[in-house]
C-alpha cells in the first residue's frame, strides 16, 4: 500500500516518558508534534494539562500513560488516574495491565480492569489503549489478554511500555493482530528507532507506533519517498 509522508506521520505517537522531563522538554515535544503532524504526544499523566494547552486548536492528541510503567496499582487507582487525566485534557489513555494478576491467571480481574478503564474512556470520547508489556509474558498469556480485549474492545492493545528489557517485536505484532482481528487495533512501542523497523511494524499489522525517534524516521522516509509516497 502507498502512503504519503503525512499519512505515515499520523501513525506516530511522539514520545517523551522520561521521569525527569522538564516542562521545556514537554513544550519542545509538543511543538515537534505540530511541525511533523504526528498523531499524538505520549507523556506521563502529570503532563496532560500542559500538553492540552499547547496543543489546543490542533488535531494532535494528548496521550496520558496510566499506572506507568509497572501497572501495579489497583483498579480504583487506575480509574481515578484515568479520570484525572481526561479532566486535564488527555484525549488518549495508555494504561498498563496488572502483571501480577496475569501471572495468577486471574482473567476475571483483568477483564474487570479493562472494562472499567475502557468505559470511562468511551464516556468521554477518549481513545483507550491497553499495554500488555510482552517482555514479561508467555505466549499463552498474550493470547489470553487478546481474547479479553476482543470482548471488551478497547481501541488498541499495545506491546510495551518501552521500559522493559525488550520492546515491540514483529512476531508479537503478528500474534496480537491474529488474535484480535479487525475488532481491535494494535500499537507497537519500544525500540522502534529507524525507518525500516517502522515500516515492517506497519506491514505486520501495527496501526500506531510509539517512538521517541519519530523525527529521524520521518526524515529518512522523506529521502526514500518516490513522488512523495512510500510503499509498505
Amino acid at each position: 500500500m502507498n502512503y504519503t509522508i503525512d499519512q505515515l506521520a499520523r501513525f506516530i505517537d511522539h514520545t517523551n516518558l522520561k521521569p525527569y522531563a522538564t516542562k521545556e522538554d514537554i513544550r519542545f515535544l509538543c511543538n515537534e508534534a505540530k511541525d511533523y503532524h504526528f498523531k499524538m504526544v505520549a507523556i506521563n499523566q502529570v503532563q496532560s494539562k500542559l500538553c492540552s494547552e499547547i496543543l489546543a486548536d490542533t488535531d494532535i492528541n494528548v496521550g496520558a500513560a496510566i499506572s506507568f510503567p509497572l501497572g501495579q496499582t489497583s483498579i480504583e487507582a487506575k480509574v481515578s488516574e484515568t479520570g484525572d487525566a481526561i479532566e486535564k485534557g488527555a484525549t488518549e489513555i495508555d494504561y498498563v495491565v496488572n502483571l501480577t494478576e496475569v501471572k495468577a491467571k486471574n482473567w476475571d480481574y483483568l477483564k474487570n480492569e479493562m472494562e472499567k478503564i475502557v468505559a470511562i474512556c468511551r464516556e468521554n470520547d477518549v481513545i483507550s489503549k491497553v499495554i500488555f508489556e510482552n517482555a514479561y509474558l508467555e505466549e499463552a498469556e498474550k493470547i489470553a489478554l487478546c481474547e479479553i480485549a476482543k470482548v471488551v474492545q478497547p481501541d488498541f492493545i499495545k506491546t510495551s511500555t518501552g521500559f522493559a528489557p525488550t520492546g515491540a517485536t514483529f512476531s508479537d505484532i503478528k500474534l496480537m493482530k491474529k488474535h484480535v482481528g479487525s475488532e481491535v487495533k494494535v500499537k507497537a512501542a519500544g525500540g522502534i528507532r529507524d525507518a525500516e523497523t517502522f515500516k515492517k511494524m506497519i506491514a505486520c499489522g501495527a496501526e500506531r507506533i510509539g517512538t521517541s525517534s519519530g523525527i529521524t524516521i520521518i526524515e529518512d522516509l522523506k529521502k526514500e519517498a518516490i513522488d512523495g509516497k512510500i510503499n509498505i
